[in-house]
Formats: structure tokens, C-alpha cells, sequence
């Protein structure tokens, strides 16, 4: 049987750093999305995505080695991560501070990109 694996994701604005997570994710198990929700994104983000999170799942969902994309809360919990039976949680590098006792592992993220650099981009652009 698979490893169960979580990837932490809010994929506002869904770019190519988010596919080489997926694919580094999946040569552990299966991969889980934990997705966190349109309320908590206002909450802790401070303003609504460009994608809500029914179009977010949908997306995620139909990618390669995606084999489920669960709502989640902005900060993962150890409970959260016991009820989905995962095994192993993958974050980037910029989550290496949480603990779990669940293994967790940790990449940095892409260069050069991220949904902030793309809503700024965007921003720029409309502005100009």
C-alpha cells in the first residue's frame, strides 16, 4: 500500500511551482492537497483569490499523481493530518519551523516565482 502524502497549498494563482511540488510529491505515495479555503485565505492573506476554491480544486485535481485535494485551514494541524491518515507531509522551504509527528519534508521553492510575484506582475501591467 502507497504512502499517504499531504501537500499544504493555497494555489491562488496556480503556476509551475506548484506542478514540481506535485511531481516531487508523488515519488513518495499518493498525493493529498490540502487546500486551504477561500475564508481562510481572506483571513490570514488579507484579501479574496483570483481562483475560488471550488475552481482551485478542480484544477489540482484533474494534475497527474493528484489523487485527492481535501479543504484545509491556513496552519495545518497534527488532528488534521491523523484524520486524512497521512504519513508524510510536504511543505516549501519557507514551512521548515512546524513540527509534527507526522515526517514532514521540506523543499525550497521554485525560483523566481509564486502567486504573490504573478498578482504583482499582473498588477503592473493593468496599472501601466
Amino acid at each position: 500500500m502507497k504512502k499517504k502524502i499531504m501537500l499544504d497549498m493555497s494555489s491562488t494563482l496556480i503556476h509551475h511551482g506548484h506542478i514540481r511540488l506535485i511531481k516531487k510529491a508523488k515519488k513518495y505515495g499518493d498525493v493529498i492537497i490540502g487546500l486551504t479555503t477561500d475564508n481562510q485565505i481572506r483571513k490570514f492573506k488579507g484579501y479574496s483569490p483570483e481562483l475560488s476554491f471550488k475552481f482551485r480544486k478542480e484544477i489540482l485535481s484533474e494534475i497527474k499523481g493528484v489523487k485527492k485535494v481535501v479543504p484545509s485551514d491556513w496552519l495545518i494541524t497534527q488532528k488534521f493530518l491523523d484524520k486524512h491518515k497521512i504519513d508524510i507531509l510536504i511543505s516549501g522551504g519557507d514551512y521548515v519551523k512546524r513540527k509534527f509527528k507526522t515526517k514532514t519534508i521540506n523543499f525550497n521553492r521554485t525560483k523566481f516565482i509564486s502567486s504573490t510575484i504573478l498578482r504583482k506582475k499582473a498588477a503592473k501591467i493593468l496599472n501601466s
